[in-house]
């Protein structure tokens, strides 16, 4: 990544940062960026997020990683219509979508929300409350053809299942990123 880059991305990471301290008490910019100089491949994700419409932020430490999420309203802009696999997107027969959540996740670098971290982003604002987001899904619910896919509607977090090959211009999936 060139400098301007890195320094534009870094300069848009810590304003969010500042802008939304109650997604991260007790976290230090100092100490975040810190960790994130050493980190090229961590700083290639997080613009990959950025430029996607992921809008990430830090929502908090865990076993010594500082977690960045997407923290957008809405699902990001550029990673909707997208099915949930690879698999999915093989088995299409006709208008096959270009991308799949997890293929795009892999690419960027990135973690596909669990159920229980998707529960915790809620609990830090209001998301996707006109759109929703694909999450990781069970093995055994994978193996049976569906997906889950989570949004907010009537201050509530539903989950759903839908057949892991469709897609929708309206959902697309969240990253989680460990630093």
């Amino acid at each position: 990544m060139k400098a301007k880059d890195r320094d534009a991305l870094l300069h848009a990471l810590k304003a969010r940062f500042e802008k939304h301290v109650h997604r991260h008490a007790g976290i230090a910019w100092d100490d975040v960026q810190a960790r994130l100089e050493g980190h090229a491949e961590a700083l290639r994700s997080l613009q990959e997020m950025e430029a996607t419409g992921g809008e990430p932020d830090v929502i908090g430490e865990a076993s010594g990683h500082v977690i960045f999420c997407d923290c957008s309203p809405e699902s990001p802009v550029g990673r909707r219509s997208a099915c949930y696999d690879a698999e999915a997107r093989a088995s299409r027969k006709e208008y096959k979508p270009e991308n799949s959540a997890v293929e795009m996740a892999q690419a960027m670098g990135v973690e596909v929300l669990t159920e229980e971290r998707y529960r915790q982003l809620q609990t830090l604002g209001e998301f996707d409350t006109k759109t929703s987001s694909w999450i990781e899904t069970p093995a055994d619910v994978r193996a049976l053809g569906g997906a889950l896919f989570c949004d907010r509607r009537y201050g509530r977090v539903f989950v759903y299942h839908n057949g892991a090959q469709s897609y929708y211009a309206a959902r697309g999936f969240r990253g989680l990123l460990r630093v």
